[in-house]
């Protein structure tokens, strides 16, 4: 899920959406609108789900998308390699998801552990 707004009403930390990728905004800098033309922003963002940094220049009055990134808990159910199986706690579904090498050591089986979804993909939120 995804909602529009415009770029001037975008904030530093918040989401949005970057070629149909949601990332996280870095810094955002203005500039002064000059004779002919509207106030610019640079935004500097990095992606939630593939870590790539994105940079975008666009007008003040642009329309962009933000995703809704929502925080959830799952149980883990079976670890086959570096492939977890969870079941959501709220929704009771399963599902896979990927599990990076260095977090390896911290899930295991029947404990719960949380996760970000946004745009129908998912990741572990484990520090």
């Amino acid at each position: 899920m995804k909602e529009q707004t415009e770029i001037g009403k975008l904030k530093e930390g918040r989401y949005m959406v970057i070629d149909d990728e949601p990332c996280k905004i870095l810094g955002i800098s203005v500039s002064k609108p000059g004779k002919h033309g509207a106030a610019k922003a640079r935004i500097d963002a990095v992606g939630l789900f593939d870590g790539v940094k994105r940079s975008i220049v666009q007008p003040v009055s642009a329309k962009t998308y933000v995703p809704v990134v929502e925080r959830k808990s799952g149980q883990v159910i079976t670890i086959s390699g570096q492939i977890a199986t969870l079941m959501d706690m709220k929704e009771f579904n399963n599902f896979e998801i990927e599990v990076p090498p260095d977090k390896m050591d911290k899930i295991e089986v029947g404990k719960e552990v949380q996760y970000i979804e946004a745009l129908g993909k998912r990741k572990l939120d484990i520090e």
